[in-house]
């Protein structure tokens, strides 16, 4: 979510974006920021999860302070997580509900390109509806942070949206490895479980 106020003279620029943002479907973690602007580059800032106005240049800092003291405007700006973010995003997404179309998962094993590690699993995501996708590896029980690159989210161009996320690793005996798919068409996250004992024509998994 994102609004814009902009304005120019004798070559100079202003201009004021505030964004919302948030991962949980729930909005729990939304944040709010809002950005003062000259030439491009911020010189005063608000992120709700710091609370206050910061600077960034000699005059934004000069600004932030004395906004900062005015107990009022915190207060209000402060608010803006409820009152203009989390209303907002539940009116978008109360529109859309009824207009998302959860993805197919597909995990299969692919050919490495070099890399690191002998072996690549690749899961993709696709044919789902709106943008705005979470899919993650999960090894032995633990969220994989390293060893991962994943395709942006790829119009279709009908609509619909795809994207492919690969995980470089070493096969280790008895270990096991899952990919997480969430998306605002599906009740719950799609796991799918590699399972590398199944013969070759059997290991890649579709789930629906």
């Amino acid at each position: 979510m994102l609004s814009a106020f902009t304005g120019a003279a004798n070559g100079y620029y202003n201009s004021r974006w505030t964004k919302c943002f948030h991962g949980s479907r729930d909005f729990s973690d939304m944040v709010y920021v809002d950005n003062y602007i000259f030439n491009k580059d911020v010189f005063i800032q608000f992120n709700s999860t710091v609370g206050e106005y910061v600077g960034y240049t000699a005059l934004g800092v000069h600004n932030a302070e004395s906004w900062n003291k005015d107990p009022n405007r915190l207060q209000q700006m402060r608010a803006q997580v409820d009152s203009y973010c989390k209303y907002n995003a539940e009116i978008r997404q109360s529109a859309i509900a009824d207009k998302t179309v959860p993805p197919k998962v597909k995990l299969s094993s692919v050919t490495p390109a070099g890399g690191r590690h002998p072996a690549v699993l690749m899961c993709s995501a696709y044919r789902f509806y709106p943008h705005g996708i979470k899919v993650s590896w999960i090894r032995n029980g633990e969220v994989v942070k390293t060893d991962v690159t994943s395709t942006e989210e790829m119009p279709n161009g009908d609509w619909y949206y795809q994207i492919h996320s690969h995980l470089e690793y070493t096969p280790k005996s008895g270990e096991k490895i899952s990919c997480a798919v969430d998306h605002a068409g599906l009740t719950k996250p799609i796991i799918i479980d590699w399972d590398p004992s199944l013969p070759e024509s059997e290991r890649n998994k579709i789930a629906i």
